[in-house]
């Protein structure tokens, strides 16, 4: 029996992101595609990354400058809140809490990214930060608002 999946699908990681990383699927869902690359950023797998940017977000280091990006970053939690289909049946939305620890200091990610599906395959192209109320419940999954919680 493998361990849990990195991702906080409360699946084993065997039958979660571990295919996907390992080349023997490919997402069929544009929330497969985000959870396996915030797997992809908890094992430090900057080929998948890259792989799986849509090409015309890509930059020529891109590669490079996520390798680089990972000896200070360690991801603790992800929180999947929403995912919502675009305005078309190749794009989809993925709404996301995701927390990490970066130069001893804990912090927080909240996108709605963007994902396109080009021949049978999910891409990410870009997010944007939700507008979110002090009295909102906290993305994080802990249930308490917001202003009382990471707020």
């Amino acid at each position: 029996m493998s361990e849990k999946c990195p991702c906080c699908s409360g699946k084993q990681y065997s039958v979660c992101c571990q295919p996907f990383l390992l080349g023997r699927e490919i997402p069929s869902t544009a929330e497969q595609l985000m959870r396996s690359r915030y797997t992809a950023y908890v094992e430090e797998n900057a080929t998948y990354l890259n792989a799986t940017w849509h090409v015309s977000k890509r930059v020529a280091d891109l590669e490079t400058r996520l390798s680089e990006s990972f000896t200070a970053t360690e991801w603790l939690g992800l929180n999947v809140t929403c995912c919502n289909d675009g305005s078309h049946e190749n794009e989809a939305f993925v709404t996301f809490f995701a927390r990490y620890r970066e130069n001893s200091r804990t912090e927080a990610l909240y996108e709605r990214s963007r994902f396109l599906r080009e021949d049978h395959h999910w891409y990410y192209v870009d997010g944007i930060t939700p507008t979110l109320g002090r009295n909102d419940r906290c993305p994080c999954g802990s249930d308490k608002k917001y202003k009382k919680c990471c707020g």
